[in-house]
């Protein structure tokens, strides 16, 4: 099975794309399973859905030092709060907590924030640059942490550009988190291509920067 495990809707408000068109996307490029990782928002799973793709109930928090993912939650998580508090809350509420692209210097934790209480670590992001990605895998080598990946897509035309492998059979968010935690996962994709990284790099900072540097 391939799962994308970082996307945003429209719930999102950098998100370009409906929850439908998500799921018309995912099921044209033969995912079995997506999570949509919405910034501070935990709404799109309450969208009627009638379908073969698995969705992962799941939000984006940002914390005061960065973004967490939080998979297979039952509540929205709050955002602003320091990383060990934010992990409380997403265990409190049944989900597992992912450190999400560790090295992403405007809304990544840094290495430093990345604690032995997360329960896997981002280490393929398409959004982010293939060193930033090959440093998240030797961080969560190092961690002996399992391996997450997604697309981070903001609009439907780049669902599944990056993924989770999972192996076939899973036939639920549950399995899908259990394999996840038992290791059982290979990430690939596409890194964000080094002609992008300007562009993209400053649209990010000058979001950032008038925001007042708080963190989507």
């Amino acid at each position: 099975m391939i799962a994308d495990l970082h996307i945003h809707s429209s719930y999102s408000s950098d998100g370009r794309s409906s929850v439908s068109e998500i799921l018309k996307a995912a099921e044209m490029r033969g995912l079995g399973c997506i999570a949509i990782t919405d910034h501070n928002v935990f709404r799109a799973h309450e969208d009627v859905y009638d379908g073969n793709v698995i969705i992962i109930p799941a939000e984006e928090v940002s914390s005061s030092d960065g973004h967490i993912l939080a998979y297979g939650i039952n509540a929205e998580i709050v955002r602003g709060k320091g990383v060990e508090e934010t992990i409380d809350m997403i265990h409190d509420a049944g989900g597992i907590a992912v450190a999400a692209h560790p090295y992403r210097w405007w809304s990544g934790l840094g290495e430093s924030n990345v604690t032995e209480r997360f329960d896997a670590i981002e280490t393929f992001n398409a959004r982010s640059t293939e060193g930033s990605n090959g440093r998240a895998v030797r961080l969560a080598e190092k961690m002996n942490k399992p391996f997450t990946g997604g697309s981070d897509a903001h609009n439907a035309a780049c669902v599944g550009d990056a993924y989770t492998e999972l192996p076939d059979g899973v036939s639920d968010w549950e399995g899908v988190i259990k394999e996840i935690l038992a290791g059982n996962v290979k990430v690939a994709g596409r890194h964000r291509a080094r002609t992008d990284t300007v562009k993209y790099g400053y649209k990010s900072i000058t979001e950032w920067i008038g925001r007042g540097f708080r963190k989507m």
